[in-house]
C-alpha cells in the first residue's frame, strides 16, 4: 500500500495550498463585497464540470493510465492557478476572473476524481478497503486543520497573490510525485467487456451499469438529494461565522476545529465501519450530522459555534467511507472509472442549483428578514443579530436532510443493498503486491 500512502500524503500537501488560497480569497471577497453571493457563484461554476464532463472523465480513466490522468489534472489546475495569480498581482482582478478560474480548474479536477477512486481498488486489498477509504477522508480535513491557522497570517503578510503562489507550488509538487509512481490498470471482467465499445457506448456505460443495479442508482440519488441541501451551505459557513462573531481569528479556529472533528471521525471510521452494515452506517451517520447542522444554526455565541463546529461534521467521514467501500466492492474494477464518474455526476446534479439559490436567499430573503415583522417567531431560536438569517437556513436544511435519511432508509432495496448485490475483486494478485505498487 506504499503507493496509496504516497498519494494520500501528496494530496494532503496539495489541499493545504488550495485551502489557504480559498480561505484568503473568501475573506477578501466577503470583506470587499459584504455579500455571500460571490462565494456561492464561485462554487456554482466549480460544480458545472461535474455535470457535463464526468462521463467523459470516467471513460478516460478506464481506457488510459489513471496515474497520468491524475498527474496532468494537477498540472492543468496549476496553470489556471498561475493565471489567477497574475490577475491579482497585476491589480486587474475582477470577480468574474475567479468564476472563470473555478470553472476551468474544476474541469481538470473532474478527470482526477474517478481516476483516483478507481485506483484505490487496484492498490488496496479488499480487507483493507474500509481503512483506506477512511484515510482518503482525512486529506481534506487534515489540510483544513493547517490551512485556517496559516491563512490569516498569509493574508496579512503576502496578501491574496502570495496565498495563490503557495497553492501553485503545491500543485507542482503533486504533479512531480504522481509522475514517479505506478498505478496498475485492471484486467477486463465480463461486465466490463459487455459495456465496452465505441466512445458513445462507453460514455453511456456507467448509466446503464447503475440502472441495471437499482440499489446503487438510488443510493446515488440519495446523495443527490442531500447535496441539494448541503452544497450551498458549504459556501455560507465563512460569512455565517464572520457575521456571528465579526472575528477572522475565531473563523480560523472554528474552521480548524471542524476539520479536527472530521479527522477524528475518519480515524474512527477506519476502525468501526463494518462490511456488513455499510448502508446502515452511511445513512445513520448522515442523519446524525444533519441534526448537528441544524443545531449549528442555533448557535449564537462563540463557545456554541466552537463546540458544535467541532462535532458537526465528525460523522461524515464514516458515511463517505462506507459509501465508497460499498461501491468499490459492488462495481467491476474495469468499469469503476465510468461508474464512479456517473455517481459523481448524479450526486452533484442539484449542487449548482443549490449554489445559485443560496446566495440570493441569504442576501435578499433570510438576512433582510432579521428583525422585521414576523421574525419574532424565529428570534428565540436564532436571535436578531447579523447571521441569524443564515442560521435559520442551516436549521431548515439540516432538518430536511434528516427527513431524507429516514425516507430512503425505509426502502428495503436501499437498506439491504450490500447483501443483494454481487461483490467484485481484481482478477489478479499482482496489483496489490509491494513490487507492483512500489514507487518507480
Amino acid at each position: 500500500m506504499r503507493t496509496f500512502y504516497t498519494i494520500i500524503l501528496t494530496q494532503i500537501f496539495s489541499m493545504i495550498g488550495s485551502q489557504i488560497s480559498g480561505l484568503v480569497i473568501g475573506i477578501y471577497l466577503y470583506q470587499t463585497t459584504g455579500n455571500a453571493t460571490p462565494l456561492a457563484l464561485t462554487a456554482f461554476f466549480a460544480l458545472l464540470p461535474s455535470l457535463f464532463a464526468s462521463s467523459v472523465a470516467g471513460v478516460m480513466s478506464d481506457r488510459y493510465s489513471r496515474r497520468l490522468i491524475i498527474a496532468f489534472a494537477d498540472l492543468g489546475q496549476a496553470v489556471v492557478t498561475f493565471g489567477l495569480f497574475l490577475s491579482f498581482a497585476s491589480g486587474s482582478f475582477q470577480v468574474w476572473h475567479l468564476y472563470l478560474a473555478a470553472l476551468i480548474q474544476q474541469s481538470f479536477a473532474v478527470f482526477q476524481n474517478p481516476a483516483f477512486s478507481a485506483s484505490v481498488t487496484m492498490l488496496v486489498p479488499p480487507e483493507q478497503r474500509d481503512r483506506a477509504n477512511s484515510l482518503t477522508q482525512i486529506t481534506g480535513p487534515m489540510a483544513g486543520i493547517v490551512a485556517p491557522a496559516i491563512a490569516g497570517v498569509v493574508y496579512v503578510l503576502v496578501g491574496v497573490p502570495g496565498a495563490i503562489m503557495i497553492d501553485l507550488l503545491t500543485f507542482v509538487v503533486a504533479f512531480t510525485v504522481m509522475m514517479r509512481i505506478h498505478i496498475p490498470q485492471p484486467d477486463k471482467t465480463e461486465a466490463g467487456q459487455a459495456l465496452s465499445g465505441s466512445w458513445r457506448k462507453d460514455v453511456m456505460a456507467g448509466f446503464r451499469y447503475l440502472w441495471a443495479r437499482q440499489p446503487l442508482f438510488w443510493l446515488a440519488m440519495f446523495a443527490a438529494s442531500l447535496n441539494f441541501l448541503f452544497t450551498g451551505l458549504g459556501t455560507i459557513l465563512t460569512p455565517y461565522i464572520l457575521a456571528r462573531t465579526n472575528s477572522e481569528p475565531l473563523l480560523g479556529l472554528v474552521s480548524s476545529l471542524m476539520n479536527v472533528g472530521m479527522v477524528i471521525g475518519a480515524l474512527l471510521a477506519g476502525m468501526l465501519v463494518s462490511p456488513k452494515y455499510r448502508v446502515r452506517t452511511a445513512v445513520g451517520t448522515i442523519f446524525v450530522a444533519s441534526i448537528m447542522i441544524a443545531m449549528f444554526g442555533l448557535a449564537q455565541t462563540p463557545i456554541a459555534l466552537i463546540v458544535l463546529g467541532f462535532v458537526m461534521l465528525m460523522p461524515m467521514p464514516a458515511a463517505n467511507t462506507a459509501f465508497m467501500s460499498l461501491m468499490q466492492d459492488k462495481v467491476a474494477p474495469d468499469v469503476q472509472g465510468r461508474v464512479f464518474a456517473v455517481i459523481q455526476q448524479i450526486a452533484m446534479m442539484f449542487g449548482p442549483l443549490s449554489n445559485l439559490l443560496v446566495g440570493p436567499l441569504i442576501d435578499q430573503v433570510f438576512e433582510p428578514a432579521v428583525g422585521q415583522p414576523g421574525w419574532e417567531r424565529f428570534a428565540p431560536f436564532v436571535g436578531n443579530e447579523p447571521g441569524a438569517g443564515m442560521g435559520l437556513l442551516l436549521i431548515f436544511c439540516g432538518l430536511g436532510a434528516a427527513l431524507i435519511c429516514v425516507i430512503y432508509y425505509a426502502q428495503p432495496m436501499i437498506r439491504h443493498a450490500e447483501h443483494k448485490l454481487p461483490t467484485y475483486e481484481p482478477t489478479v494478485d499482482a496489483p496489490i503486491t509491494p513490487e507492483a505498487v512500489a514507487v518507480a
